[in-house]
Formats: C-alpha cells, sequence, structure tokens
C-alpha cells in the first residue's frame, strides 16, 4: 500500500493554507459562541433514553461535524472493545459494546434522515455486520485461532465492498463504490493491525495506529456527509473556513481521546503508558504548528508551554489515582487548575478578549473535569460511567473547539508566518510512577 500524508499533516497544512489565503475581513455580523456546549456527538445524552432521537442537522457543516464526530468516536469505541477482548476484561467489554449498539442506532438515525429510512435500515445492517466481524477477529486473534483469524478477515473486507456498493447507491452516484470500499478496507486494516499488535505487546505500533484509524474515520465521516448532499451544498464543505473548522475539532478532539488512552495506560505499566504517550506528544505538536500558521511562531511558543502544562497535569492526575497516593491527587487537581486559568487567559489573549475570560476558564476546567471523573470511573471499573464521561468530554470539546474558532475568525486576519512554525515538539508527557 502506497503511503501518504496523514490527515494529522493534513490538518495542519490547512490551517496553514487558510491562514495564508483568507484575508477577508471576519464577520462580524454573527453572533459569538458561547464556550457552552450541549453534550457529546450528535446529542447523546448521558441517561442513554430506550430509544434516543438523533438531533436533524441543520446545516451541510453541521451534518458533517456529526458524523466527524460519530465515524472518528465509533473507531476508537471499536479500538478499544478489540483490546477488552485481547486483555480479557469483559466488564469493559460490556461497556464498549452498549455503547457501539447505541452509536449504530444513532448514525443509522442520522444516514436514514439524509438518505431515507430503507437506506437507513440497510446502512444499521451493515454497520451492526461490521461489529460483530471486529469483534470475532479480536476473539480470534485472542484465541491463537488462525483459521478463525482469516474468516473474520475475509468478513471485514467484504463488509468494506458492501459499504461501497451501499454508499453508491444510496447516493445516487454522488460516491463511487471503489472509493467508499477502499476507505472502510483501510478501516478494516487499521483495526486489525492495531490488535494485532496490541496482542505482540507492540504498544508502540498499536497506539499510533489507533491515531491513524481515529484521523481517516474523521475524514470519512466529512466523505458520507458530501455524498448526501446537493453539489452546490456540498461544495460548502471545501471552503477554507469550513475545512478551518474541521482541522481544529478533529486536533482538539484528537487531544481529548489520547489523554483518555494514556490516563487509562497508567494502570497498566510503563510500555503502554509510554507509546499512548508518544501519540499525546505528537498531537501537541500539531497542534502547536497549526496554532503557529494562525498566530505566529512567538504566540505559538506560548500556547506550546501552556498547553504542556495541561497535559502534564492531566497525566500527573492518574499518575497519583494509580498510585493511591491521595495528597499528590489533591495538589495535582489544585495544579491543574491554575493551568486551565492560564490557557483560558492565553486562548482570551489571542482573540482580544473576544471570549470572556470567566466562562472559558469554567470551559477548560469542565474539560479537566470530565478526564478527571473517566479516569476515576476507569480506576474503579465503572466502565458504563468512564464511558459516558468519555463522550460527554468528547463533545464538550469540539464544541469548545467550534467557540475558539468562531472567536478566532471573528478577530483575527491571519498571517502565516515566513518559514512557518519553529516551535518544537509540543506539550509532553512522561511516566513518572
Amino acid at each position: 500500500m502506497r503511503s501518504r500524508p496523514g490527515p494529522v499533516i493534513l490538518a495542519v497544512s490547512i490551517l496553514a493554507a487558510v491562514a495564508a489565503c483568507d484575508s477577508s475581513p471576519p464577520d462580524r455580523s454573527a453572533p459569538p459562541a458561547t464556550t457552552q456546549v450541549s453534550g457529546h456527538p450528535a446529542e447523546h445524552q448521558a441517561g442513554h433514553q430506550e430509544e434516543h432521537e438523533v438531533e436533524a442537522a441543520k446545516s451541510p457543516t453541521a451534518l458533517a461535524g456529526q458524523l466527524q464526530q460519530y465515524y472518528a468516536q465509533h473507531t476508537l469505541l471499536a479500538m478499544r472493545q478489540m483490546r477488552s477482548v485481547l486483555t480479557a476484561t469483559p466488564a469493559y467489554r460490556q461497556a464498549a459494546d452498549k455503547e457501539l449498539e447505541e452509536y449504530s442506532e444513532e448514525l443509522a438515525q442520522i444516514v436514514a434522515a439524509k438518505f431515507g429510512d430503507a437506506q437507513g435500515e440497510r446502512f444499521e445492517q451493515l454497520w451492526k455486520q461490521g461489529i460483530a466481524h471486529f469483534s470475532a477477529y479480536a476473539e480470534a486473534v485472542a484465541g491463537n485461532d488462525a483459521a478463525a483469524r482469516r474468516q473474520a478477515r475475509s468478513d471485514l473486507l467484504a463488509d468494506a465492498d458492501a459499504y461501497g456498493d451501499w454508499l453508491a447507491g444510496a447516493s445516487g452516484g454522488r460516491a463511487q463504490a471503489s472509493g467508499a470500499a477502499a476507505a472502510m478496507r483501510t478501516h478494516a486494516e487499521q483495526l486489525m493491525e492495531q490488535a494485532d499488535a496490541y496482542a505482540a505487546h507492540d504498544y508502540d505500533r498499536a497506539y499510533r495506529v489507533e491515531r491513524q484509524g481515529y484521523e481517516h474515520m474523521f475524514a470519512a465521516g466529512t466523505d458520507l456527509a458530501r455524498a448526501s448532499l446537493a453539489p452546490k451544498a456540498a461544495a460548502t464543505l471545501d471552503m477554507p473556513v469550513e475545512k478551518l473548522r474541521a482541522a481544529f475539532a478533529m486536533l482538539l478532539g484528537e487531544h481529548m481521546q489520547l489523554i483518555i488512552d494514556t490516563q487509562r495506560a497508567t494502570f497498566d505499566g510503563a510500555p503502554q503508558f509510554k507509546a499512548a504517550a508518544a501519540q499525546v506528544n505528537a498531537n501537541s505538536a500539531a497542534l502547536t504548528k497549526g496554532m503557529g500558521a494562525v498566530v505566529g511562531p512567538r504566540k505559538a511558543g506560548e500556547f506550546q508551554e501552556v498547553w504542556a502544562e495541561h497535559v502534564e497535569g492531566l497525566l500527573g492526575y492518574s499518575t497519583a489515582l494509580a498510585s493511591n497516593d491521595q495528597a499528590e491527587k489533591t495538589a495535582a487537581r489544585e495544579e491543574m487548575r491554575g493551568y486551565g486559568a492560564r490557557l483560558a487567559l492565553y486562548l482570551s489573549d489571542i482573540v482580544r478578549n473576544e471570549l470572556p475570560l470567566k466562562p472559558l476558564t469554567e470551559a477548560w476546567g469542565a474539560h479537566d473535569q470530565h478526564l478527571v471523573d473517566q479516569v476515576n470511573a476507569y480506576a474503579a471499573k465503572r466502565y458504563d460511567e468512564a464511558q459516558e464521561m468519555e463522550l460527554d468530554g468528547y463533545g464538550q470539546m469540539l464544541g469548545l473547539a467550534g467557540t475558539i474558532l468562531g472567536a478566532i475568525q471573528r478577530t483575527l486576519q491571519p498571517q502565516l508566518p515566513v518559514g512557518g512554525s519553529q516551535t518544537g515538539g509540543g506539550g509532553t508527557a512522561h511516566w513518572r510512577r
């Protein structure tokens, strides 16, 4: 398979390109976004009603945002569920299976709203079939059953072809079967590769592929949205402002998820923690470069510093939790409040106080609280609760990304720094147990 630039590289390129070309005056007619958001993807609310109705997207951008979130989050749920099979953690698998079931039903609602009820039902059938097959793959790897592994692999690749045929038909030819099938084959290969790597204790590869899989399916969500839209509406997804939104949302949502991985890996041991932390650092570096494209290298350097504190505070808390050190937990939590305030002050400053400092500080505090709550629940083996906090936090982080981007667009006319960002490696994560 030929290598190609990953979505993080593309996201940074988009940030730079938009900063260089978007010289139009900021639109001050639009009302400022708030720092409060409504929950996890597409209103997947806590409490889990028996049959939750997903709110219909009211614009192409909102639809793309829904599908990007659902596709990316589904990928992480799938990979973590497969690892729970490999590590024989049935309680976590049960929680992940429940979320995968609900996500499939909600995704089918979104699909049905755009393509019709019959197509929504067919999509749900295909999606749940894929879940059964990647679960079977993980079980075969865990059981060292080569024949079952080959069969599950064959089934997953057949699922990809079926998805391509479905989307080509549902979209009336706006999407090509070959392209949609190729995207899902990549998804299937990434699911299998990370499971193989994790089973072989190659944690560096497992977490690297997980990050790639998240990015790949975030982009696949955009493709599904585009296929459901008339050409004029689909073209809005290629506008610089929309590409900028998607790039920030992908990277900040990825930050949230990689922190969760690393916090949970604290309980597994140094190899897993270091492998997960390496991906946190890669994400931090990408965010720093992206910020440099928008605000210039000097301010990006300041971002790198406050972001590193933010990352280290979150991981310091999980280290103290794993060590059962109450004093360190209390100290880490207090430090996190200071780091959040510094980060909010930095962001408020770069948008010239377009975002009031108090609600922005509260929003970052909510982000930290979601991460604290989910790792507390995970450590106590309350996996259903950990899943809820994860999903709530993911949606809140994406909403905050939109808020920050909206303020940037209203206050800045970004100029790409000559020579690009020279900010170094982003936030740091270290094994400190």
